[in-house]
């Protein structure tokens, strides 16, 4: 029996092999040129990540973003805002792992499900600091070559180019009954 009459055949494809996702909540410490008397409010903006297979089974993202506080100082006197850009470094391990992919050329596709944003703002016990607690979450995959086991029928049937003619004769179109809602209500 030669290799084509077997049942089966191998095929390699590119198909995602490997998965994870990660929440995580961090507090960033910022602290401004003034000693601030009130938080008015917080904000997060410009974020921006990269993603990379560091390990078989681990993805890392790296990025960064802005954290922009409003306060208040000078016994609420006066207001400023402060901008700190904040960088992280966050691991996802994969928990589905294709063992049987080919290779090591992968492609990592990371989604955002929960963009960086502020949980709570507050003032340090000490005073001089603020505190901002940032949640967010990542949803990753990644791409590879894998090799896939198809069942071949034996007996399949072999379409020729004409086999597949799509065109209605008219004598077809005039068998169609453009009522064929308004018979079965009749019922």
């Amino acid at each position: 029996m030669s290799f084509l009459d077997q049942q089966y055949r191998e095929i390699i494809t590119k198909a995602v092999i490997g998965k994870g996702r990660k929440f995580k909540q961090e507090t960033n410490t910022i602290t401004p040129p003034h000693r601030p008397s009130s938080i008015l409010g917080c904000w997060i903006i410009n974020h921006n990540y990269h993603a990379k297979l560091v390990k078989k089974d681990t993805v890392e993202i790296s990025g960064h973003y802005d954290v922009n506080v409003w306060y208040a100082f000078n016994d609420n006197t006066k207001t400023e805002v402060v901008t700190e850009r904040v960088e992280y470094c966050d691991y996802i391990p994969l928990s589905i792992r294709d063992k049987h992919h080919i290779g090591d050329d992968c492609e990592v596709l990371a989604k955002v499900i929960q963009q960086p944003n502020c949980l709570e703002c507050s003032i340090e016990t000490k005073g001089n600091k603020i505190k901002v607690d940032v949640e967010r979450e990542f949803l990753v995959e990644v791409i590879g070559e894998t090799k896939i086991c198809v069942k071949v029928d034996p007996k399949g049937k072999v379409y020729d180019n004409e086999d597949w003619d799509l065109a209605i004769s008219d004598d077809e179109l005039d068998e169609i009954d453009p009522d064929f809602l308004d018979d079965e209500e009749e019922e």
